[in-house]
């Protein structure tokens, strides 16, 4: 544009605009000229660097499905449709493929196994390509294949390497057709209902009044099965457990069961009670599947769906939730919560803390023990809950409320490497343990009020 230059790349999951100058410096903003005689170009550069987000983003939702879509890709295909592409080869390099059964990544501009050797040559045109996922895989090889990613410094668009598995509970074999193991939380029924559709699941929002609705479902039509959890309204109040149109703010959790794909739909009521089946046309009645029928990687991927549900949505995690929420009604859950036992996405950021921690700045004046990162200021000692990122302040436990991108200043800290994208609740934990190591520095009066105090 004139004599300057704009280069436009993707980083991670996004587009970022870089600008050098005439003499070919590299500047932080948009020259001067380019702004004064360059305008409708600029804004074209800008709205494509947003299109560029959009699609990476909907591109990498949509890799992140294809486990359960069990897709698989002649070599040549896939090597035009996804590594050699200039959108989604951003994506697709950073990812584990298994070619013909052998798992590669991508490293040093070719395909590499394991031991870091390319990819023989010999895979031909109609080699058959996967995604790699960890499931079924010894632990071993999914403890290198993180190693390796950290040897070639690759940050995965979502988590493979380190994806959690959820394997069958001795609760749920005694259960036999359902599982309990995300019941009994309170979630933000609109956010749940948001994250729920970027998944594949079917939901509908329920309303304070008297009517019926179907659980949130998920059809997995490659398995001919349908998964389901149920949920329910919570509260009666209206205007306080509502919205002004009716819905309900909060929703209570329940079972997970997988029925056939074709089996009647069950239903219950908005207020709450057991699900009965719809039987349409006299059709007879159809029992949920045992779960230990279900292939392993259908029940891992559906419960960590339901994981990342009540791990984003649920008012456990919410910092000003503090005082139990309206009449003080949640407080238990809160409490239980955002300062209990981890959830398997929450051990899976505790192993990988271990590792990440003596690589900071801050390494010592962290640990990670148990449920908590430890940090040590100068003024507090702190525990960071690694589930919900909510913060005790010693002495006695002292609660601290600091709420991530707010005037705290906590969001967008350097926290050096990370494996993957999209873990937030990392981000901020890690944010937060660099805010407090060096809390005589912070000047937020909502933050220093409550450690002086």
């Amino acid at each position: 544009m004139g004599e300057a230059v704009a280069l436009l790349e993707v980083r991670g999951n996004r587009a970022a605009i870089g600008w050098r100058n005439a003499a070919g410096k590299q500047v932080k903003s948009v020259p001067a000229t380019v702004r004064r005689d360059h305008a409708e170009e600029l804004k074209e550069l800008k709205a494509a660097a947003k299109d560029i987000d959009k699609a990476l983003s909907a591109q990498a939702e949509r890799l992140d499905g294809q486990f359960l879509a069990r897709r698989r890709w002649a070599y040549g295909q896939w090597r035009a449709r996804y590594l050699d592409h200039p959108l989604v080869g951003t994506l697709a390099r950073r990812l584990i493929w298994t070619v013909d059964g052998t798992a590669v990544g991508f490293a040093d501009v070719q395909l590499r196994t394991l031991a870091g050797r390319p990819l023989a040559r010999g895979a031909g045109e109609e080699a058959t390509v996967e995604l790699w996922h960890p499931v079924g895989r010894e632990p071993a090889e999914v403890v290198a294949w993180r190693e390796w990613l950290e040897r070639y410094a690759v940050t995965q668009p979502f988590k493979q390497a380190h994806r959690e598995v959820y394997l069958l509970t001795d609760a749920e074999r005694n259960t036999g057709t359902y599982s309990n193991r995300f019941a009994a939380h309170i979630l933000r029924q609109h956010q749940f209902h948001s994250l729920a559709a970027v998944r594949g699941w079917r939901n509908r929002l329920r309303l304070c009044v008297d009517d019926c609705a179907p659980p949130a479902v998920r059809e997995l039509p490659r398995w001919g099965l349908r998964a389901e959890y149920w949920i329910e309204g919570e509260g009666s109040e209206y205007g306080v457990d509502t919205t002004e149109s009716g819905s309900y703010l909060r929703l209570r959790t329940d079972q997970v069961r997988f029925y056939p794909i074709d089996a009647p739909q069950n239903e219950a009521s908005t207020y709450g009670g057991e699900c009965t089946m719809r039987l349409p046309g006299g059709r007879e009645p159809v029992d949920p599947l045992p779960l230990a029928g279900i292939p392993a990687l259908v029940l891992s991927e559906v419960l960590r769906d339901i994981d990342l549900f009540v791990g984003v949505a649920s008012v456990g995690n919410d910092p000003t939730w503090s005082d139990g929420g309206p009449e003080g009604r949640f407080r238990e859950y809160w409490t239980s919560y955002g300062f209990g036992e981890l959830n398997q996405s929450a051990e899976t950021r505790r192993v990988l803390l271990e590792r990440l921690v003596p690589r900071l700045a801050i390494a010592d004046r962290c640990t990670v023990e148990g449920r908590f990162l430890h940090v040590r200021g100068e003024l507090r000692t702190y525990r960071i809950h690694l589930g919900s990122g909510n913060i005790l302040m010693t002495p006695n436990d002292q609660y601290l409320c600091i709420v991530p991108g707010g005037s705290a200043g906590t969001a967008g800290a350097d926290t050096g490497y990370l494996p993957f994208e999209g873990d937030r609740t990392l981000a901020v934990i890690l944010s937060k343990a660099m805010l407090l190591a060096k809390d005589t520095d912070i000047t937020d009066p909502t933050i220093t009020g409550q450690i002086r105090r």
